[in-house]
């Protein structure tokens, strides 16, 4: 088993927008250590292709969510500027089957790094809290993967919409918060900040921490996707998707322009 093979195959069906087989069913013995090295290989190679590296996202950071795909912890991806969408026009193109789940973004301002980081750390260095919601794409065949096909896919990351709108970090109880999920006009989808971990601030604290076993922080000017507070939503071309958080923010995808 050479997990630069793995990974260069991963990074191939990635760029070519093509669905592969899990790669746990044909290489035994692969680890999550393995699977987050993959991830990070082929970060690298985007990075020396001119990528830009913005920021973090965590995955599976519900109940609900572990449950969906059959694992039992969190998991952590990257994020690249090139994910960031500058509308809410989603185009499909590069997409395999696309979801789309709301999440809170946090905008971090100083570093976090180490074991003992704790909620007080994160709210010290949070600049302010943006809604946002997360496209992913697993590229695995059927959307069908376990924890270390996923995060060597790196934890199914895609686009990314941030709203115009920023808050600061005491505006709101984030757990609290209502988000109701629209597709097409017809609500099928609501939940509240509590469904990330008790408390949105908690993902970013476990973040630190996961990324602390491998030497790795957040930098200043990182964005941390803290994870989705509903189950994620498969839209097809020209589905008109509205999120809508407690009244104070809603962001569109393919929103009609008049």
């Amino acid at each position: 088993m050479n997990i630069i093979e793995i990974a260069n195959e991963i990074h191939w069906h990635q760029k070519n927008v093509l669905e592969m087989d899990k790669i746990t069913t044909r290489y035994a013995g692969l680890t999550l250590e393995d699977a987050y090295e993959i991830q990070k290989m082929n970060i690298i190679k985007d990075l020396q292709s001119g990528e830009q590296f913005v920021g973090w996202k965590m995955g599976l950071t519900s109940l609900a969510k572990q449950q969906s795909v059959g694992v039992n912890q969190p998991i952590y991806g990257r994020l690249l500027k090139s994910m960031k969408m500058i509308d809410g026009e989603l185009s499909l193109e590069g997409l395999i089957h696309p979801r789309v789940e709301p999440e809170f973004a946090f905008l971090i301002n100083k570093r976090l790094e180490g074991a003992n980081v704790s909620e007080k750390d994160v709210w010290q260095a949070t600049e302010c809290i943006i809604p946002a919601v997360e496209i992913i794409d697993s590229r695995y065949r059927d959307f069908s993967f376990n924890l270390i096909d996923v995060v060597a896919d790196n934890a199914s990351s895609a686009k990314f919409l941030l709203s115009e709108q920023a808050f600061s970090p005491s505006q709101f109880q984030w757990e609290k918060v209502q988000v109701t999920m629209k597709l097409n006009e017809r609500k099928v989808q609501e939940g509240k900040g509590s469904a990330v971990m008790g408390h949105p601030v908690r993902s970013v604290v476990e973040l630190v921490k996961m990324l602390h076993s491998s030497g790795l922080c957040i930098e200043p000017g990182m964005v941390v996707l803290t994870g989705g507070i509903t189950e994620a939503i498969h839209v097809s071309s020209g589905d008109l998707l509205e999120v809508e958080f407690d009244k104070f923010s809603t962001l569109y995808l393919n929103r009609k322009r008049s």
